[in-house]
This record gives structure tokens, C-alpha cells and sequence, in this order.
């Protein structure tokens, strides 16, 4: 039964993912007002004990008294909130430039903000272009993590299709009763990369989420070190800390490089902003390849709301193919190579050679400076989607291979414009 009635995959998508976040939500308010509303009730109650002890004993009977404490509470409330008391300066250069990484990197601590008028109409237009050029240089920091990672990845894969070509080719000289047969029909390419076609070999999206994973942790760690000592925080505060600024949450109840003084403070400040710098790119990359699991696994909700357990995508996944079989039989020779991964091949077959769906692409990813964050995702989504069963890869009309820049928002844009620059000449 089909519970989606007319809605398209991707309307039936983002309205689940709206009713998800909505739940989501729901439970995290819970959540938190379980966690945290005891603790606020309990500073509440302390403030105003503390607030009537000081005026029962000095001031009884003085209304002007009274009416000057007020206004120095909420004056050294106000001088609180925008810093300017027990802490370093907010508008020296410093100072002004952490706050313009703040802008940049999207992380709005709050703990500095302008007072001014020609200062918030300044952060309007500053923060339009300087938000914008800090996501793309996020997208840019992501296309290049998923190449070096695509890169160990494939020379892991390498050593191993070596490791197994060397046994197979071993046991098949064991098998054969003489070596020049068997260098006939199993030629050596142990050494020869050229014909070791590794272009449409594709790493598992999920292992690149665990490296991501791994790294961000690694820097977090790294950076909560830094700051516990210097700041004087908890190891479990200073980690808080990293998460929320890597993550350009920033809710500003913690705030580096705030104190007067610091021992080292120039090596301090610039180790700081490249922790910040590394831990918000590493932690947006995570996210947008965590993005693309999240959406395999509401397809898989979809696909089982709309067949219930019908197995419809089955009959239609590509059979998986043994590497090895690839580099012999694609490049090499008919015949069937006996084993527990072989699959027969054949020369005038006009069935393109299948790869594993679990895996994205790699051509894109090892061409120099010339691989989009768009195709990246798509393709990652759509090897892990391949995977759980949820249908076979895109394959554009005619065999074509996706071009950098031709999936998202950057893309469209971006063709537009190619196609005027196009029709002008």
C-alpha cells in the first residue's frame, strides 16, 4: 500500500525530514527542560536570597538608595554583556579581527557585537560578502579532504587487488602444468599500473564518515587541551567549547581569548584561529557527508512506506564484481579465472562492466582542482543509497559522465551563466 499517495520522492522526502526535525525537536525541548530548568529555578531563587539580605541590612528606608542600586545592577549587567569590564579589550585590532572571524566563519559567539549604527549597518554588508566567501571556502576545504581521503583510500585498495593478483597468480602456476600456457592466459600486471583501471573504483561513504569522524575528534581533543589550561576550564568545558565553535553554533557562554592577559598570547591567538579554522572545516565536512546518510535513511523509510516489504529494488542492483576479474577480464581476455569473487566477462559484451554500489567516485576526485562539492554528495549518496538497496546509480543519458558543477544550488547558478557567456560569443 502506498502511503505517499501523488507526492514526488523529493516532496515525500523533505516533508518527512520536516516531520523528523519536528520530533526531533519535540524530544530535544523535553530534553533539555528536564536537564536544565531545575538548575535555572535553583540560580533564580539565589540571586533574589542575595538581592534582599543586601537591602535588609543597607538599605532600610532609603527609596534613593534603592533606586541607584537598580541602576548600577543593570549597569554592570550591561558592561558585563558587551565585555568591556575584566576582560581584554573588544576594538583593538586583535580584538576586532577575532570578531570578524566570528562573522566569516559564521560562528556569532555574541560575546562582541558593534554599538554603533555605522558599525551594525558596517557587519550587514561585511557579513554578506565575508559569510559568503567562509561557505565556499568550506566547500572547497571539503572537496579537497574527500580527494586525499579518496587517494589513501584507493592505495589501500591497490595493494590489496596486488596482494590478491599475486595469490591467484600463484595458485593458477600451481594448477597449470606449464609456464607458458599459464603466461598466456594469465598475464603478470603486477607491475604495470596502466592497465589496472582503478578510474570507476569508488571508497565506501561510510568509511569516509568514520575518517572524518576520527579527525574532527582528534582536533577537538587536541584543541579542549589548549584552551582547559589557558582558560582556566574544565577539560569537559574546553571540549564543549570546541564542539560548539567547530560546529559555528556559538552561543558565546564561552569564549577564547577573552582574559587581559595570557602567557604567550601572540602564539596563543594564532593557534586558536587555526584550531578554529581547521576544527569548523573538518566539522563541515562531516556534517554534509553525514547529510548524505541521513538521506539515504529517509529513502529507506519512504521506499518501505510506499512497498512495505517488497523487495522491488532487488532484481534491478548491478551483481557485485571482484577487482580482481575487473582488471583481467576488462583489459585482458575472455576466459573465466576460477574463483570465489570471478564473474565471466566477455569481449564483445555491450553490458557495461558493473562496479560495487557502496562506493563514489573516484575519476572526479583524483582530477586536479577540477572536483564539485555537488557531484561529490551526489555521488556519495547515491553509491550509499545503492548500497542499502534503495535503487542503482544515476546514469546520465548516453553514458555521460557528471561533470563538475552540474548538481545544487552553486551549479544551477553557475550554468546559468555559462550559457550566457555561451550565446555572447
Amino acid at each position: 500500500m502506498c502511503l505517499c499517495g501523488g507526492l514526488a520522492e523529493d516532496n515525500a522526502r523533505i516533508i518527512l525530514l520536516a516531520v523528523v526535525l519536528a520530533a526531533y525537536m519535540l524530544a530535544g525541548a523535553a530534553l533539555f527542560q528536564r536537564l536544565e530548568s531545575d538548575l535555572e529555578i535553583r540560580q533564580a531563587t539565589e540571586f533574589w536570597r542575595v538581592y534582599h539580605a543586601f537591602r535588609r541590612h543597607h538599605l532600610r528606608g532609603s527609596p534613593l538608595a534603592l533606586q541607584r542600586l537598580h541602576e548600577l545592577l543593570y549597569a554592570y549587567g550591561n558592561a558585563s554583556a558587551t565585555g568591556i569590564i575584566n576582560k581584554r579589550r573588544r576594538w583593538d585590532f586583535p580584538g576586532s579581527f577575532h570578531f570578524v572571524g566570528t562573522i566569516v566563519s559564521t560562528i556569532g559567539y555574541g560575546s562582541t557585537a558593534p554599538q554603533t549604527t555605522a558599525g551594525k549597518a558596517a557587519v550587514v554588508l561585511y557579513g554578506f560578502f565575508g559569510c559568503s566567501g567562509g561557505i565556499l571556502f568550506f566547500n572547497l576545504f571539503l572537496e579537497r579532504i574527500i580527494t586525499l581521503l579518496a587517494w589513501i583510500l584507493r592505495s589501500w585498495h591497490v595493494r590489496r587487488l596486488r596482494r590478491r593478483l599475486r595469490r591467484t597468480t600463484l595458485t593458477s602456476r600451481r594448477i597449470s602444468k606449464s609456464s607458458s600456457t599459464q603466461r598466456s592466459f594469465l598475464p603478470d600486471i603486477l607491475d604495470d599500473d596502466d592497465h589496472v583501471d582503478l578510474d570507476q573504483w569508488k571508497p565506501s561513504v561510510y568509511w569516509v564518515m568514520l575518517y572524518l569522524s576520527v579527525t574532527s575528534c582528534i582536533v577537538a581533543c587536541c584543541a579542549a587541551a589548549l584552551y582547559a589550561p589557558l582558560e582556566g576550564w574544565d577539560y569537559f568545558d574546553a571540549l564543549y567549547f570546541a564542539f560548539v565553535s567547530f560546529t559555528t553554533i556559538g552561543f558565546g557562554d564561552f569564549v577564547s581569548t577573552q582574559k587581559p592577559s595570557y602567557p604567550y598570547v601572540h602564539w596563543y591567538r594564532f593557534t586558536n584561529f587555526v584550531f578554529l579554522v581547521v576544527g569548523c572545516c573538518c566539522i563541515y565536512s562531516l556534517l554534509n557527508v553525514t547529510s548524505i546518510v541521513i538521506k539515504q535513511g529517509l529513502n529507506y523509510v519512504i521506499h518501505k512506506l510506499q512497498y512495505g516489504n517488497q523487495d522491488v529494488a532487488a532484481p534491478y542492483l548491478p551483481r557485485r564484481q571482484s577487482s580482481v576479474s575487473t582488471v583481467y577480464y576488462s583489459k585482458r581476455r575472455p576466459t573465466r579465472l576460477v574463483g570465489r569473487d570471478s564473474i565471466r566477462a566477455e569481449d564483445n559484451s555491450e553490458t557495461p562492466r558493473r562496479m560495487s554500489g557502496e562506493m563514489i567516485s573516484m575519476k572526479d576526485f583524483l582530477s586536479a582542482n577540477k572536483v564539485s562539492l555537488a557531484v561529490m554528495q551526489k555521488q556519495l549518496y547515491d553509491a550509499a543509497q545503492k548500497q542499502r538497496g534503495g535503487g542503482s546509480l544515476a546514469v546520465t543519458p548516453n553514458h555521460q559522465v557528471l561533470k563538475p558543477g552540474a548538481v545544487g544550488p552553486l551549479a544551477i547558478a553557475s550554468e546559468k551563466f555559462e550559457s550566457k557567456s555561451t550565446i555572447n560569443r
